[in-house]
């Protein structure tokens, strides 16, 4: 496994926007009192934010994530993430600019199943 450490720390304090949105809404507990973390490593990669208690993962995307390398590399990354047992939301980072509401609904869903 690789040592990603440096690589969490420049991500953690160079933000995208979507990313500083998001973290708005999920620090602190404040939504559906889960806790989740920002810019983690987990096996030999680092994830957007997880939270632990419900084994879910939160990747946010920009449109370069719809060039077919991209999606290949996704699809492999989310399922070793899936082999360690958590599940993998994707957002695109427009959706959170433009339509967060209903990307809170779907979150909301998704954790309170």
């Amino acid at each position: 496994m690789k040592d990603l450490s440096d690589l969490v720390k420049i991500l953690r304090h160079n933000q995208t926007l979507p990313e500083q949105i998001i973290w708005q809404v999920l620090r602190n507990r404040s939504f559906c009192k889960c806790k989740f973390r920002r810019q983690v490593q987990i096996g030999n990669y680092i994830v957007d934010f997880v939270c632990y208690e419900k084994m879910l993962v939160i990747e946010l995307d920009g449109s370069e994530h719809l060039q077919q390398d991209k999606i290949v590399y996704d699809n492999n990354r989310s399922r070793e993430l899936r082999e360690r047992g958590f599940q993998v939301i994707r957002y695109y980072n427009n959706d959170i600019l433009n339509n967060l509401d209903i990307v809170l609904e779907d979150l909301w869903q998704k954790l309170n199943n």
